[in-house]
């Protein structure tokens, strides 16, 4: 083989390897985009669900008003908690405020626990139960959410795709985490 004839071979060769070289890396980079995305819909199935809670506490709060009178400040604080969710902004900040919004709600079913005729109520069981619903919901979409985060983190973490995440400025999700064990526990809607 004349020299010219190994350099043309070697040359292409060459611009073969760059250009599987860059169909891997924009193959990499692709399915970051598409875990990401993965990640972003997961946490909407969160907020979907949190927004359909959001909704039912107003009745349920009315419901339990019609029976517990003097218990105002439990309201107040449903209430406020329920606002401070609904204006949370980041996995962190709005897991935080899931958090306080639960604990109000155990002290709300705690109130109501102490009025019979409020348990018999139709209503009120009605809402109880599409609670409970979403609260399972909500249970599962957190589930699927932080399944989700840990597959796109180790995917950012891993050779070579770690190099193309650095380049392109793809930063780890945060889970969806509870704060604390007593915390961890459902929301108790049995009446």
């Amino acid at each position: 083989m004349n020299p010219l004839g190994f350099a043309l071979t070697a040359g292409l060769v060459a611009i073969i390897v760059l250009v599987l070289l860059l169909l891997v890396a924009v193959g990499m980079y692709n399915g970051l985009v598409a875990a990401r995305n993965r990640v972003r819909n997961a946490f909407s199935q969160i907020d979907v669900q949190l927004k359909r809670r959001y909704d039912l506490i107003p009745n349920l709060v009315e419901t339990v008003k019609g029976y517990a009178t003097h218990e105002r400040e439990v309201f107040e604080r449903v209430t406020a908690a329920r606002q401070q969710a609904i204006g949370a902004s980041g996995v962190a900040n709005q897991a935080a405020a899931e958090n306080l919004l639960t604990g109000a709600l155990r002290q709300l079913f705690a109130v109501a626990e102490a009025y019979p005729d409020l348990k018999a109520n139709q209503n009120f069981s009605q809402l109880q139960e599409e609670l409970s619903s979403t609260e399972n919901k909500i249970g599962f979409a957190r589930q699927y959410y932080n399944n989700t985060v840990e597959n796109y983190n180790t995917r950012l973490q891993q050779f070579p795709t770690v190099l193309i995440a650095g380049m392109f400025g793809f930063e780890q999700a945060e889970f969806f985490e509870m704060e604390n064990a007593a915390e961890r526990e459902p929301v108790k809607v049995k009446f």
